[in-house]
């Protein structure tokens, strides 16, 4: 644990004392397994800062957490590896680091007495391992936290339900905010009408989501129970602000398809490229076309053949490939993906 105390306080914090400041480590775990994104979760007891008591919903998802101590944690990485090592079992291989949350009241214990939590997020990506000796790691499907973000079987059913929330809360708050123009803003979120879907606006829909009421986190965060139908529509909550966390991760990813090759931490070593691809559509949320697919990835010199075919019965076994680490010389940008974006009619 820290503090954030300064050692000579000076003007207007001079004579006042400042409150403990909790600095821990988030880590959004992300995998693909039956074509499907996953990310890794804990209970939300056991993400929890020391002598803090947690009070979560019960039923809430957590991403891993836990504290960061100055005395004895070397680096706030080795930390977070340290940390999701001991909550789920998992070694971390590919990591960076995402984003510091630190709003004020972004941990509902601050409001009952609790310390101020600032939290660093890093960002994994793997294949899904057995979580083997460990009571409450488990692995979720992403689109469960977010389900108007899978594209692949075309427009969520969900996204026309959510255009007209939105569209009514924004004629109530626009009679009062003047100058605020928040229909333009639910159209570039969401794709409506002809601005198209922007896989990359993960976070910045959640939020809009957030603000006009229309996630569970919204009212757990006062204290007060969302209505049922808020509970069941718009996505499962997570503990704490862990959601928003997700959304950043998934934004983040997302985005570096297009120029790294992060795709490949998500599947073997060797591959075929309809593997590859699937691994790709799954974090995107959106399909591409095999054979543009193919040409993508064999012109931009990510791939090279193994020379051997995937063991499999009936049909032609198709071939393998592995990643061609050579690309990141070659090249400043090697991704995977050029995002299509569909329009919403």
């Amino acid at each position: 644990m820290m503090s954030s105390s300064p050692a000579s306080p000076t003007g207007a914090t001079a004579g006042r004392t400042q409150p403990e400041l909790l600095v821990g480590l988030n880590a959004v775990i992300l995998a693909v397994t039956q074509d499907q994104p996953r990310v890794l979760s804990v209970g939300p007891q056991t993400a929890s800062l020391g002598d803090v008591a947690a009070k979560p919903e019960a039923t809430s998802r957590a991403l891993p957490f836990g504290p960061f101590d100055r005395e004895h944690d070397r680096t706030l990485e080795l930390c977070m590896r340290e940390t999701v090592r001991k909550e789920t079992g998992i070694e971390l291989g590919y990591v960076e680091q995402l984003y510091t949350f630190a709003d004020k009241g972004r941990d509902p214990r601050e409001s009952s007495g609790g310390s101020r939590v600032l939290s660093v997020a890093y960002l994994a990506l793997l294949q899904e391992g057995v979580l083997s000796g460990v009571e409450d790691a488990t692995w979720e499907d992403c689109y469960e936290f977010f389900p108007w973000e899978d594209w692949r079987g075309g427009k969520p059913a969900l996204i026309d339900e959510i255009e007209a929330a939105l569209m009514e809360w924004a004629g109530r708050v626009e009679q009062t905010s003047a100058g605020s123009d928040y229909r333009e803003r639910i159209d570039i979120c969401f794709g409506l009408g002809d601005v198209g879907w922007d896989a990359y606006r993960v976070l910045e829909r959640y939020e809009l989501l957030y603000e006009a009421k229309l996630v569970a986190e919204y009212w757990l965060d006062r204290g007060q129970s969302p209505t049922s139908r808020i509970a069941e529509r718009f996505g499962r909550p997570m503990a704490f602000d862990h959601r928003r966390i997700l959304a950043t991760g998934l934004g983040r990813v997302r985005g570096k398809l297009r120029y790294r090759p992060v795709a490949f931490e998500l599947i073997p070593e060797t591959f075929t490229l309809l593997r590859l691809q699937h691994a790709v559509e799954a974090i995107s949320g959106l399909r591409s076309h095999k054979q543009n697919f193919r040409r993508l990835v064999e012109r931009s010199g990510l791939v090279e053949g193994t020379g051997s075919r995937e063991a499999k019965t009936g049909g032609r076994p198709a071939e393998l490939f592995r990643f061609r680490r050579a690309v990141l010389r070659e090249r400043r940008a090697p991704g995977v993906a050029t995002l299509r974006s569909p329009r919403t009619p």
